[in-house]
């Protein structure tokens, strides 16, 4: 017991250190090597420096890059979804808790992070069709079940034709299109961030006053 202990102890780092925590702390590493570098420009060397573990225990807990972006590209979109479903609608008017929808929408996803992993997914699309096509389902599917119970949720949904049940799922995908991907392009593209934030006022109010006119008038999508 006291060798093992010691051994614990070898190098500095706490004893007993939970998995849980150095799973965190890997993926915290990569996913800062990942925007920063791009998949092609990360290596598993560079993470393990950034996490301070060895490659041995990172190649314990993924196989591969691959695996270790696939995991990290996850966790946001988990982190995102949790959030999304987190939101408080408010205002009086149902054009305004629509609106307090988009713009906490946006202001989640117009960051470094989502960016550049999104970048870096998008520039491997070719090598990794897959991993590509995979990290735009899992994404576009969470956010739209999240903002499709958030739109049920809403004291007019059963009032809306394009807030029926059998329907809101479209709807709440066509919501994310119309307030999110126009800004999320911008972004991939180039354009400065926080200059994008600071449009999120005039292009919510535009957006979602389109989007509630169809959904007042027939059924989206």
């Amino acid at each position: 017991m006291i060798a093992l202990k010691r051994a614990h102890s070898k190098g500095g780092r706490p004893p007993l250190e939970r998995a849980g925590e150095v799973e965190e702390r890997i993926l915290d590493a990569a996913q800062d090597v990942f925007v920063r570098r791009g998949f092609e420009g990360a290596s598993v060397d560079e993470i393990a420096d950034v996490a301070r573990a060895g490659k041995p225990t990172i190649y314990a807990r993924f196989p591969g890059k691959e695996a270790l972006f696939a995991a990290v590209v996850a966790r946001k979109v988990r982190e995102n979804t949790t959030f999304i479903e987190r939101i408080a609608p408010n205002g009086g008017a149902l054009e305004e808790r629509l609106a307090s929808i988009a713009t906490a929408l946006l202001r989640r996803v117009l960051v470094a992070e989502t960016v550049g992993l999104a970048r870096a997914a998008i520039a491997e699309a070719r090598r990794f069709p897959h991993l590509a096509a995979s990290v735009h389902r899992m994404a576009r599917e969470r956010s739209s079940d999240a903002v499709a119970r958030l739109l049920g949720e809403l004291p007019e949904a059963d009032q809306l034709p394009g807030f029926a049940a059998d329907c809101r799922a479209t709807t709440a995908q066509q919501f994310i299109e119309l307030i999110v991907m126009p800004m999320i392009m911008r972004a991939l593209f180039g354009e400065d961030l926080t200059a994008l934030r600071a449009e999120i006022g005039p292009h919510v109010a535009r957006t979602v006053a389109f989007f509630l006119a169809a959904c007042r008038y027939g059924r989206v999508g």
